[in-house]
């Protein structure tokens, strides 16, 4: 798997995305209705992550998709990282954003060690974490950056970490049928 520099960077959704893969709508996810749907976020993510056989939770389907523990580790840490971005774009006036990494994340940290039960209850803390800075934000037109002209909101980072949540469950499931088939 390679590990990008910052000029690798792939670009963030835009404000209005849809995935053309969980049909998420971040125009049509109203800010209300993404809170209630992120507190499910750690449910679902331990529903499809135990539904896979223990045998198989470590198991790469190929060598550049992730295991399930691999996901559930990310997920975990798109809410941590979330969380203080989400706090900077309230505290700092357009905060460059650091890129989480994803792939050096799991390869430095050795996502695939990790205990996933530990995985999940910390899964649980962090979008506690995530709900409760969104709780005290109010300047959800603020805005951060990570890359030039990448100007993103307070609004389209909860609904970000929404589509984070949902669409690697969906990867979790996916990874789980593909290597139970193999």
């Amino acid at each position: 798997m390679s590990l990008p520099g910052s000029a690798g960077l792939p670009p963030l959704a835009g404000e209005d995305h849809v995935c053309n893969v969980c049909g998420m709508s971040y125009a049509g996810t109203e800010l209300e209705a993404a809170v209630l749907a992120l507190r499910a976020v750690p449910a679902d993510v331990r529903a499809a992550a135990l539904a896979v056989p223990d045998a198989l939770r470590r198991v790469r389907p190929e060598p550049a998709t992730w295991s399930v523990v691999e996901y559930a580790c990310h997920v975990r840490d798109v809410f941590v990282s979330f969380t203080i971005r989400l706090h900077r774009i309230s505290t700092e006036d357009v905060p460059a954003l650091e890129p989480m990494f994803a792939d050096l994340r799991a390869e430095r940290f050795r996502y695939n060690d990790a205990d996933l039960g530990s995985v999940l209850a910390e899964l649980d803390a962090y979008v506690a974490g995530f709900l409760d800075e969104i709780a005290v934000t109010t300047g959800w037109d603020r805005t951060a950056t990570r890359r030039p002209g990448e100007l993103r909101t307070a609004r389209w980072l909860v609904r970000h970490g929404l589509h984070e949540g949902r669409h690697h469950v969906r990867d979790i499931a996916a990874v789980g049928r593909a290597v139970a088939g193999s």
